[in-house]
């Protein structure tokens, strides 16, 4: 991920690059559970839902597969477009969180990697979660990750 990262022109990142449905998700901004978990808003469950912790309810609630059937399927040219979108998503949603929560705690996390389909086509995937000293990391050692290219965000990488 720091290699795509590096290479990646995030000039003028921004609510264009949103998808529609992802940019009302970020808009309509954050709240919290019962149990002290940050959630987006509009993701929130209509019923109740149980979870391990509140580290699960985060990831599970935040959680979803970035919107790309509108990119080309080529990786060298669908690489840099997802990647941008899921980025402007990610700064959109953790700017929001710090106006909600009044700090910057919530960190977004984005992932990318091969569908495992015929087409083996670059998928993403992002979600939220706030760390905290008694439940384990979201990814445990993210230098190490293999297989797919996982990136870590706080609203501070979001001054780009």
């Amino acid at each position: 991920m720091t290699a795509l990262l590096g290479d990646a022109d995030l000039r003028d990142l921004g609510s264009p690059d949103i998808p529609p449905l992802f940019r009302e998700v970020a808009d309509r901004g954050w709240s919290t559970t019962a149990s002290g978990a940050r959630v987006l808003t509009d993701l929130r469950p209509e019923g109740p839902a149980e979870y391990f912790d509140r580290l699960a309810e985060e990831t599970t609630v935040n959680g979803r597969g970035m919107t790309d059937y509108d990119l080309p399927a080529a990786a060298h040219e669908r690489t840099p477009l997802l990647l941008r979108r899921c980025l402007a998503y990610l700064c959109a949603a953790l700017r929001a969180a710090q106006k909600e929560f009044g700090d910057s705690g919530v960190r977004g996390y984005v992932s990318l990697s091969f569908s495992d389909t015929e087409d083996a086509l670059l998928t993403a995937h992002v979600t939220f979660c706030t760390p905290l000293p008694d439940i384990r990391p979201y990814v445990a050692d993210l230098e190490r990750v293999e297989k797919e290219a996982v990136a870590e965000i706080s609203v501070e990488d979001c001054r780009l």
